[in-house]
């Protein structure tokens, strides 16, 4: 057994590694830059937390998503390994704190936001940090042809230069052939290396369903399926009102979208979690990070953005290799919603700029400052003060961010967080003095450990439960500490913020190129068809479509997908099918063919024939010429 089996077994309790994680696993810790393509529930976080932790050093983890880094933290945290996050939603001193502790305090793992490389802060603390590996979490995001493009991404790999003979692993669920050669690209890899699993996954069954009223066959699914699950719709009311109506029809559920309180969040997850409600009906917010392995079906209401995203949401089924379900409903006027959500997504460029000054004026920012200034961002406050709609805001806050003007982060919960400013002596002294805070700073110093050294996070509702108390007054001291120099606390909030990344420019030097534009909109919409063709067709596999948009050839049918199972339903199997299509080769390669004189060359039924040769002209291994006839691909 070798010593990244041995971590395997100690901190994660598995006997094995998942397909290609060791692999990787070994090269980077050869030194070799490294791509892992992984599909989601593959187990991407162990293939630089296992290496790092068999080896001296520091990981340097980047990532996007602040609710991610900070599960991940907390979850290595919690198996006794020392690891931290550093996002936009700390205060300067809370990082400057964290910094320091990534020098001296023997960390493994350091996670950080991407805009936050660029800061002076950090690029004057990394040449002190002991790294060993820079793993680049979500990796497709560097690239322009990726589904969720971030340009703050480009500037990753500015950190060779201080950091030169650093081994950098980057990782994604998801990435075309041409997504895979721009990552490596952009990270100036030393050389192409990518290492990936099958995409394939044989437990799970693909399904596509035309119907109408999506409620009443969402309704009747569920009586179908056996187990829990997750249901994805793409507006907030839309999970409320699904969940209702279930409720009324005596299904266990509950439903999870962004807008909620962290505290209801948290119980609704973990709710579901344990299995105490077997239906979350959700938004795009519900399901990264989260590692149920026993989830029985996911349910797409709506076309989502992309088969990246399809792909991803529809992968946390079935993660413990049992059968599973993938449904994506589809209806006709979806086409209409597709369309209306292009016109969303894209507002025209006159609105963006309009909505670019709004923010510079809300906040009262002077031309030519503010760069990499962090602001809490009140969207509903926002739109009511300028009378704009949140759809617009937010497609026109994504297309500025797309452009390199600012960052917009994810909803950020940060917890209350408390540090003592005055030494023990000090503190003794101040608690002789002032008698009414005694019991309370007792407490505080009898619930929590390390406030003297660094922020704690803290809880006053329990605070309050000890002692006896609503929590209002807890409040009240704690603010009534900070205001007489004794403690620094930062109270919990809940919010979005906006960094920009640039220093606020004046409207008329803002630069968005209508070309940049529109080939960024034509883009969207590219991906859009590709998935309404995947919904729409009725003729190939859904395993192997999916498969072949990533890039994955030569595998064979999945046997178990509406389409397949449609081909069954007429008795074209696996023999009739293999000898259909190699008389279809001979005759093809020999002349061109029309499609009837092929139909009746092969030893089928007509309608056998048409099946299997369909499925050739899908596949690319038929061509149909400009004249109709059909010949072989060679």
């Amino acid at each position: 057994m070798n010593i990244y089996q041995q971590i395997l077994i100690r901190y994660w309790g598995y006997p094995d590694f998942r397909p290609v994680q060791e692999d990787i696993i070994k090269s980077v810790a050869a030194g070799h830059d490294t791509l892992g393509l992984l599909p989601t529930g593959g187990g991407k976080s162990l293939t630089f937390q296992v290496p790092t932790l068999a080896g001296d050093g520091m990981c340097l983890v980047i990532t996007p998503l602040i609710a991610l880094m900070k599960d991940q933290v907390e979850k290595l945290v919690q198996k006794g390994i020392k690891a931290m996050a550093i996002h936009s939603g700390l205060s300067r001193e809370e990082i400057d704190i964290g910094l320091n502790n990534a020098i001296y305090g023997n960390y493994k793992f350091l996670y950080v936001s991407p805009e936050r490389l660029t800061t002076d802060i950090f690029r004057i603390r990394l040449p002190q940090m002991n790294i060993s590996l820079v793993t680049v979490d979500e990796a497709h995001c560097i690239s322009q042809w990726g589904y969720d493009f971030r340009p703050s991404y480009l500037k990753i790999a500015e950190l060779r230069e201080q950091i030169p003979d650093i081994p950098f692993l980057a990782l994604t669920a998801t990435a075309t052939s041409r997504v895979i050669d721009d990552i490596q690209e952009k990270l100036k890899f030393r050389e192409k290396n990518v290492l990936r699993a099958s995409f394939q996954r044989e437990n799970l069954v693909y399904t596509v369903k035309n119907v109408e009223d999506k409620d009443r066959y969402i309704l009747d699914l569920l009586h179908q399926l056996n187990g829990s699950g997750i249901v994805y719709a793409r507006s907030r009311k839309k999970t409320r009102d699904l969940a209702n109506y279930l409720r009324q029809e005596k299904i266990s559920c509950d439903y999870y979208h962004a807008g909620l309180q962290q505290e209801s969040r948290n119980r609704k997850q973990s709710e579901w979690m344990t299995g105490h409600t077997r239906v979350i009906i959700a938004t795009n917010a519900f399901g990264m990070g989260i590692d149920k392995p026993d989830v029985r079906f996911v349910i797409h209401m709506d076309i989502p953005d992309s088969i990246e995203s399809y792909f991803q949401e529809a992968g946390r089924a079935g993660r413990d290799g049992k059968t599973a379900h993938a449904v994506l409903l589809y209806s006709p006027s979806d086409q209409k919603s597709v369309e209306q959500r292009i016109r969303i997504n894209y507002p025209e460029i006159d609105e963006i700029k309009q909505i670019y000054r709004a923010i510079g004026n809300y906040y009262q920012i002077p031309v030519g400052t503010a760069r990499y200034q962090v602001f809490d961002f009140n969207v509903a406050d926002f739109a009511a003060r300028y009378k704009l709609s949140i759809m617009t805001i937010y497609s026109s806050l994504k297309f500025l961010q797309l452009e390199g003007y600012l960052e917009l982060t994810e909803e950020i919960y940060n917890p209350s967080k408390l540090k003592f400013l005055v030494n023990r002596d000090e503190l003794y002294k101040f608690q002789i003095a002032n008698i009414d805070f005694d019991a309370f700073i007792k407490l505080v110093l009898r619930t929590y450990t390390g406030l003297f050294t660094d922020y704690v996070t803290i809880y006053e509702e329990s605070l309050a439960n000890q002692a006896k108390v609503k929590p209002e007054l807890i409040i009240q001291y704690l603010k009534r500490l900070s205001s007489m120099g004794i403690i620094r606390y930062i109270p919990q909030k809940k919010t979005p913020v906006i960094i920009f990344t640039e220093e606020r420019l004046d409207v008329k030097s803002l630069h968005i190129s209508k070309e940049h534009y529109l080939d960024r909109k034509k883009e969207y919409t590219e991906r859009l068809d590709t998935l309404l063709e995947y919904a729409s067709g009725k003729n190939r596999c859904r395993s192997l479509y999916l498969l072949a948009y990533f890039g994955e050839k030569g595998q064979v049918k999945c046997g178990q997908c509406d389409v397949c199972m449609q081909d069954q339903e007429l008795d074209v199997n696996k023999y009739e099918f293999d000898k259909a299509a190699d008389i279809t080769q001979k005759l093809l390669r020999e002349k061109p063919l029309s499609l009837e004189e092929l139909v009746k060359e092969l030893p089928l039924p007509d309608e056998k024939s048409i099946i299997v040769i369909r499925w050739l002209l899908d596949h690319n291994k038929i061509l149909r010429g400009l004249d109709e006839r059909l010949s072989w691909n060679k």
